[in-house]
């Protein structure tokens, strides 16, 4: 594991704040449910990643989550959301860095965007069934669904949504990225110095 210095510590501190602000300005898509947002608080993650490595894109993802948590709360008292933004946003980063650095072509960030939302869909939709939602349920003091029920939930409902999710961010990304490609180019080689 590579060793942070300063300016990485500080290039992590920049981004996690900046994914905590961009964590506040969140959306439903109608015909979701309202507790489905979009945020696009993984851009920032996602960067850091491409700068300073994988442990970095970790870091921002888990201290937005922190700072969110301590700020704005939750609403069990028990931060299974931020815990679920958590992992959902390390399942994108992850395999768009590992995807992106093998394939060192121009069209390769659309195609390591692309695999990252795949791979955090499918793998959210499992988290999900299996312990997020009845986690929540549980603490919120709502009715336990019938395994039938938390199925069809996620089919129809967690998986389409983190698909379009994943989409929409990875989009915005792309934008974001053409416009910063010089500035994170620099940022890499002087990391390399």
């Amino acid at each position: 594991m590579r060793k942070f210095n300063v300016r990485s510590f500080v290039i992590i501190g920049m981004f996690s704040s900046l994914a905590f602000v961009l964590m506040l300005i969140k959306f439903p898509i109608p015909p979701f449910p309202p507790y489905l947002t979009v945020d696009f608080s993984d851009i920032p993650a996602l960067l850091a990643a491409l700068i300073l490595g994988p442990t970095a894109g970790i870091l921002v993802e888990l201290l937005k989550n922190i700072l969110d948590y301590f700020i704005s709360g939750s609403a069990t008292g028990i931060p299974v959301g931020n815990l679920s933004n958590f992992i959902a946003g390390v399942l994108f980063v992850l395999p768009t860095y590992v995807v992106y650095k093998r394939l060192k072509a121009k069209w390769g960030l659309m195609v390591s965007l692309s695999i990252g939302t795949i791979f955090m869909a499918v793998f959210m939709s499992v988290l999900n069934y299996f312990f997020f939602l009845p986690a929540f349920m549980g603490l919120a003091g709502w009715e336990p669904m019938s395994n039938e029920a938390l199925r069809e939930l996620v089919v129809i409902a967690v998986l389409p949504f983190n698909i379009i999710k994943g989409l929409i961010v990875a989009a915005v990304f792309l934008l974001v990225y053409k416009r910063l490609n010089n500035w994170v180019s620099k940022q890499i080689s002087y990391k390399n110095i």
